[in-house]
């Protein structure tokens, strides 16, 4: 059993400072693009014919926005991936496709047997991933648990709990269930996962048999397990950090899907042409290389941040919250972003930041933009190109906010930036406050 002694656990605090070390380098361009002109061409099939009840509800979800939790967005991916690569099956393919009557369609056929291969290639890293993912989890949490009968209570009650909830999918499926279905099934059972977890914190729940048991189970894990996926608690960095890139690349595949079935519905009356074809591989090539760079990176980030922190660590990095400066890098072509949620009018957005210079001068892109809540952007600040710049303004519309450091136009420079940024909460005066208190 590992010590815990003098340990917490990790804090979100202690998180956004560790993921500082971890930027990830912004999505290509090419994601944004095919996907609008795959929701293009997916627009012109309705032209001719309007959309089933399915179809409607598949174009509802792909013009809505994607889930706000990160594994919640995996299993999204996973289970259009899945949807993808049924269409994608020879027996399922338009009759028009599997016996093709002209070139141009044989060689749609030899495109989507290609299709098939990287689509497959990708759910297979993405479902290792997840699996690795859960184990590591698990088995960092039993690493501090005492090692005897009650580790291997639990143990016991995660494997009968596991072999019940196959049961259950297998149930599903052999009764007809859908893909859909199916992963409606999944994302069930993994929030079963996360309640059971916080009833193995608390002692409550299925864990009350082993409540008298627990005792000597160290309590900064009790904690830990308890408060990881708080809304507001540490996971919520993680989310913030980035979700952003990921929720772009579920749309993509959901855009992807919406395009596919409806193109099957109407292969005969609205023959895909060359162009289309082309963006549409185009697509799936961005999407999966994109999606397999982003499960890498995500990888190594979760592989090295460790569950618990010292007490000492934590009271430091909550001192050094307010004061402390961020460093990364911006590389050559890229632009650097920070998402605020702004909840009152009047608030006090600030900023700070500089460049580290080298034997040039070198400057920076910087702008601040607002998004409400139906998408539509206003600018705050306009572009201009700085060294260094501190600055600040008080909000007229509560929303988001985002703060924007573009290097875009640098082919060949990186930029070291040192920043901090604030949102100050508006402050009432006296008159105001007797109002409130009153």
């Amino acid at each position: 059993m590992a010590s815990t002694e003098g340990l917490v656990p990790i804090t979100r605090t202690f998180l956004a400072s560790y993921y500082d070390k971890y930027p990830f380098d912004p999505l290509s361009d090419d994601v944004s693009r095919l996907s609008f002109e795959i929701r293009s061409f997916a627009q012109d099939l309705l032209q001719g014919l309007p959309p089933t009840q399915g179809e409607s509800l598949l174009i509802q979800e792909a013009d809505s926005q994607p889930p706000h939790k990160i594994d919640e967005n995996m299993w999204k991916n996973r289970e259009h991936i899945e949807e993808i690569l049924f269409l994608l099956e020879r027996s399922h393919w338009p009759p028009l496709l599997q016996q093709p009557s002209t070139s141009e369609v044989a060689e749609f056929a030899t495109i989507c047997g290609r299709l098939k291969d990287k689509f497959q290639r990708i759910l297979r890293i993405l479902a290792s991933f997840q699996s690795r993912n859960s184990e590591r989890v698990f088995n960092t949490v039993m690493t501090y648990m005492p090692q005897d009968f009650r580790g291997t209570l639990i143990k016991q009650q995660k494997e009968r709990s596991e072999r019940n909830k196959q049961a259950e999918v297998d149930a599903l499926v052999n009764s007809g269930g859908s893909i859909h279905d199916r992963y409606a099934l999944l994302w069930k059972q993994q929030m079963d996962r996360r309640r059971q977890l916080a009833q193995l914190g608390a002692a409550t729940g299925v864990y009350k048999t082993l409540v008298k048991y627990l005792v000597g189970v160290p309590q900064v894990l009790l904690d830990f397990i308890r408060q990881i996926n708080d809304d507001d608690g540490p996971m919520e960095e993680q989310r913030q950090r980035y979700g952003p890139p990921l929720y772009n690349l579920t749309k993509t595949v959901l855009i992807i899907r919406l395009f596919l079935s409806l193109a099957w519905q109407r292969f005969e009356a609205f023959k895909l042409n060359r162009h289309q074809i082309s963006v549409l591989e185009e697509a799936v090539d961005v999407y999966t290389s994109e999606f397999e760079r982003f499960i890498n990176f995500i990888s190594e980030v979760f592989a090295n941040s460790p569950f618990f922190i010292s007490a000492e660590d934590a009271s430091m990095f909550e001192t050094r919250k307010s004061d402390e400066y961020n460093e990364i890098t911006v590389p050559a072509g890229k632009s650097y972003e920070v998402s605020l949620a702004v909840e009152s009018i009047n608030s006090y957005i600030a900023w700070d930041f500089s460049l580290v210079q080298g034997k040039m001068n070198m400057d920076i892109g910087f702008s601040v933009e607002y998004t409400n809540t139906v998408g539509e952007k206003t600018l705050i600040l306009p572009y201009r190109r700085y060294e260094s710049d501190q600055g600040n303004f008080s909000t007229c519309m509560a929303g988001h906010y985002k703060l924007i450091w573009d290097n875009s136009y640098s082919t060949f420079f990186k930029k070291a930036l040192r920043y901090k940024v604030d949102c100050i909460p508006p402050v009432l005066d006296s008159a105001e406050s007797n109002e409130v208190e009153g």
